[in-house]
């Protein structure tokens, strides 16, 4: 009980200190944001406790199949915030994402990579 405790501590102060960051410097936040955190502590726990050096590495594998289809949300979000302000730019990219990903596995699917 006291690993998960300090997983969940470690993890949530990861994500506090990088909204933190944002706050006053919008670069420096966005490369933070931007860098793989939380999948590389994921990494770690999963290692740190003792998961197959395969679950490992799929875990891994999947990710970086699974980021793509959210990368055109980070480039419509200020446009739509904009127009439409926060929480209709934010629910719109969202579906656009949802709708990118259905896209992009099935297009995997035809080169043998399953993501459903």
């Amino acid at each position: 009980m006291i690993w998960l405790i300090f997983k969940y501590m470690i993890t949530a102060a990861m994500v506090v200190l990088i909204s933190e960051v944002a706050k006053r410097s919008d670069k420096l936040g966005g490369l933070l944001a931007a860098l793989p955190i939380v999948t590389l502590l994921v990494l770690v726990w999963m290692k740190l406790e003792g998961q197959h050096p395969q679950k490992i590495a799929n875990h891994a594998w999947y990710t970086f199949w699974y980021v793509v289809p959210t990368l055109p949300m980070f480039l419509i979000f200020p446009l739509l915030y904009q127009r439409y302000g926060f929480w209709l730019a934010l629910m719109g990219c969202c579906a656009l994402t949802i709708v990118l990903f259905i896209m992009w596995s099935k297009l995997l699917s035809k080169f043998g990579i399953a993501l459903m």
